[in-house]
C-alpha cells in the first residue's frame, strides 16, 4: 500500500452541502476502487431511503454525487480494511489532521462521519451519535451509525434521516 496515492479518491470541492467521512476503505471497495462497494454495506440504500438520492446508486455511481452536492472521504486515505486490522496510525492524529485541513479547504456545510468510531477520532472519544456540538471551522458534524455489515446489530437508520432533513434544510 502505497503512501503517496489514495486507496480511494477525494471527493472533495469547496461549495458542497454535505460530505461523507468513512474511517477507511474496505477490502472490497479498496479492490473495487468504488466507496461502500460491499454489496452489504447499507450506505447506498440508506442514501435513497431517506432521500439524498433520487434513486437508489450503486457503488459506480459514486462520481454522480458531486453534482447533487455531496462528497466522500475517508480519514485513512493510504490504507484499507477494517478498523482493527489498520496500522496504528492510519486513524492517528497526523491522519484525523489531514482530514481536518481537507475539510477546512472544502468548506462544506455538513461533514458527517459513516461511524462512531471514526467520528470519535475526529471530534473526541466521548463523541455520540448525532449532530455534535462542536464544529469544524464552519462546518457542522454528524456521527452516524455505520452501514458496514459489521455493525449490523448497531444499526439504526433514524440518524441518517435527520441528517437528511438537516441537509435538506440548507439554504440553497
Amino acid at each position: 500500500m502505497s503512501r503517496t496515492k489514495h486507496v480511494l479518491p477525494d471527493r472533495l470541492r469547496p461549495g458542497l452541502r454535505l460530505v461523507f467521512c468513512g474511517t477507511a476503505a474496505g477490502r472490497q471497495s479498496a479492490l473495487k476502487k468504488l466507496y461502500y462497494a460491499n454489496p452489504q454495506n447499507k450506505f447506498w440504500p440508506t442514501l435513497h431511503a431517506v432521500g439524498l438520492t433520487p434513486r437508489l446508486f450503486a457503488p459506480g455511481d459514486y462520481p454522480l454525487l458531486l453534482d447533487m452536492g455531496i462528497g466522500l472521504t475517508d480519514i485513512a486515505k493510504f490504507t484499507f480494511g477494517m478498523d482493527h486490522q489498520l496500522p496504528a496510525d492510519a486513524l492517528g492524529p497526523d491522519a484525523v489532521a489531514a482530514l481536518k485541513a481537507r475539510i477546512a479547504r472544502a468548506r462544506p456545510a455538513i461533514l458527517a462521519f459513516t461511524s462512531l468510531n471514526g467520528g470519535r477520532k475526529a471530534m473526541g472519544g466521548k463523541a455520540v451519535a448525532g449532530e455534535q456540538p462542536a464544529t469544524l471551522g464552519g462546518t457542522r458534524v454528524w456521527i452516524l451509525p455505520s452501514p458496514s455489515p459489521l455493525a449490523a446489530n448497531h444499526w439504526d437508520i433514524g440518524p441518517w434521516q435527520t441528517l437528511a432533513d438537516a441537509v435538506k434544510a440548507l439554504p440553497e
